[in-house]
Formats: C-alpha cells, sequence, structure tokens
C-alpha cells in the first residue's frame, strides 16, 4: 500500500514537471534549468508531490524487499493516464482500457511468480562502486546520444526524451537501491543517520536524477520520456536488489514462464498505455514560446 501510495506521487509530480518545463526549449545539458523551473507555482507542487512520494518510498523499502517495492511504483504510469484522462477533452478509448488491464495483469502476474524474498540489510563497498561506476556510465552515454552522437533536428524531441527518460529510469533504480541501504539505518538515532554514507549518496545521487528527469520531461512528449521512468526504474531496481542485497526470486521452470509472461504483460501493456491518445497526443510547442497553454491543453490536443 505505501509502494502504491508513492506510485501516485510519483505520477502527479511527472504530471506536473511536464506541464512546468514544457515551454523550455532544451538543446543541450543545462544545469540552471532547475533554477528556472523553480520560479513556477506547478512545477513546485510536482517537486513536493516527488517529495512526498520518496518518503513513502523509504518506509516501504524498510519493510519491503526491492524487487517487490518497486515494480509496484510501475502503476504510476496508470495514475498518469487518469490524470490525462480527467484533464483531457477526448474520451478514453477500448484499448486504452485493454491496456491498463494487460499492465496490471502482468505486474501482478510477475510478483505472484517471483515471490522475491530474503536479502541482506547492507550490500560490500565493492558492489556499490561497481554499480554506481555502471549507472554513470549509462548516464553519460545517454547524455552523448541525446545530446551530440546522431543528431537529427525533424526526430530528435521525442527521440532525445526518450533516451533522457530510459537514463533517468536506470537512475532512479540505483537511487531506490540507496535508499534500501539508507533506510536500514533509519531506527539507529541521528548519529548512525549522519555518520552513514548513505545518506550523502542518495542527497547527491538524487539531485542528479532530478536533474536529468527534468531534461527528459522538458525535451519532448510525456509519451516518449514517460515509459522509461515506468519500465526501467522498477527493473533496473530489481536487478540491483539481486546483486547488492543478494535478495532472490523464485527460478523454477513454471515460475520463470511467469515471470517472463508477466513481464511481456507488463511491457506490452506500458507500450501501448504510453501511446495513447490520451498521452501521444500532445501538440508541439509553439516555434515563438508566447502562446499560453492551459493544463488541458498543455497535455492533450
Amino acid at each position: 500500500m505505501l509502494a502504491l501510495a508513492a506510485s501516485f506521487c510519483t505520477a502527479t509530480s511527472s504530471v506536473c514537471q511536464r506541464l512546468g518545463a514544457r515551454s523550455e526549449a532544451v538543446s543541450g545539458f543545462d544545469v540552471s534549468l532547475l533554477l528556472r523551473l523553480a520560479r513556477r507555482p506547478v512545477w513546485l507542487l510536482g517537486l513536493a508531490s516527488m517529495i512526498l512520494g520518496f518518503v513513502l518510498q523509504v518506509t516501504a523499502l524498510r519493510f519491503g524487499a526491492l524487487a517487490l517495492v518497486q515494480p509496484i511504483l510501475a502503476v504510476e504510469l496508470i495514475f498518469v493516464f487518469t490524470y490525462m484522462a480527467v484533464l483531457g477533452s477526448r474520451g478514453v478509448k477500448l484499448r486504452d482500457w485493454l491496456a491498463a488491464v494487460a499492465m496490471c495483469a502482468g505486474l501482478g502476474l510477475f510478483l505472484c511468480a517471483a515471490s522475491p524474498s530474503g536479502g541482506r540489510l547492507h550490500a560490500p563497498g565493492r558492489l556499490w562502486w561497481l554499480a554506481g561506476l555502471a549507472c554513470l556510465a549509462v548516464v553519460a552515454v545517454a547524455l552523448a546520444v541525446a545530446f551530440g552522437l546522431g543528431h537529427r533536428p525533424g526526430s530528435a524531441p521525442a527521440r532525445r526524451a526518450a533516451v533522457l527518460g530510459a537514463a533517468t529510469g536506470i537512475s532512479w533504480g540505483f537511487v531506490a537501491a540507496v535508499i534500501k541501504e539508507f533506510s536500514s539505518h533509519l531506527g539507529d538515532g541521528l548519529g548512525a543517520i549522519a555518520s552513514s554514507w548513505s545518506l550523502y549518496v542518495l542527497t547527491g545521487a538524487g539531485a542528479a536524477t532530478l536533474l536529468l528527469a527534468s531534461h527528459a520531461l522538458a525535451a519532448g512528449p510525456l509519451a516518449a520520456s514517460q515509459p522509461g521512468f515506468t519500465i526501467l526504474d522498477p527493473l533496473s531496481a530489481a536487478l540491483l536488489g539481486m546483486f547488492l542485497f543478494g535478495e532472490q526470486i523464485q527460478t523454477g521452470v513454471l515460475d520463470l514462464a511467469g515471470e517472463a509472461l508477466g513481464l511481456l504483460l507488463l511491457i506490452v501493456g506500458v507500450s501501448a498505455l504510453s501511446h495513447s491518445h490520451l498521452i501521444a497526443g500532445e501538440d508541439p510547442l509553439p516555434a515563438t514560446g508566447t502562446t499560453r497553454l492551459s493544463p488541458a491543453e498543455s497535455l492533450t490536443d
């Protein structure tokens, strides 16, 4: 239930931050982007929702395994879809609801078949270094692809948003792993929390990932970036849970078949839902940047 509430908060955050960042023209990595966005109330609302989601996620990870908590957060795309249905003026099509059902069924099947459990409270330092360097390498490659290699003006906005969204999803998975480490110190007092490396890595990695997410949301349509947020966050977190904390999932033949089928349904559902007319029907930004859009017009055409 805590993970479900966190997914609602992160969905609210994505929608609000997209509304706030929509008018930003992103052609390169801009460290000052957050300072400009911080002057927009709707973006600040999204940030507040993200912080609340973070608190709920920390609490959920204190009681549950990464491989259990993070997949539940994938439900955020359904909440995003609901926002689109409420704010937009167009009706909800049958294929949208079928995609939502497929996503929920896939998530439920994967969790039921995997039955994630076990794991240690703390991971060895060498494993953290490997995980951190691998995540950093992925982000560096994504930035090179998004803002340098193979740049094509015609397809750049959606392509850039998709690449940055994928890198953001992987980065949020790493942040979730750090949250898991951090949450194990919450009952040890302020002294233990202040002396833990996880507090400082969480602060730095969280701020960097927030900046990366802001670029993804400003770069192009929500439909392009959201699948990366939604799919790669729980998948990377589940893999890190097994790599870092030794969390285990069921590996029997039938279990693996169920997990594979569940992931397939989840990916198909997320993909179809993210390309719904309610999400993918976003109009291009006016070239002059002077047209003022209402929240509903900002999200749907």
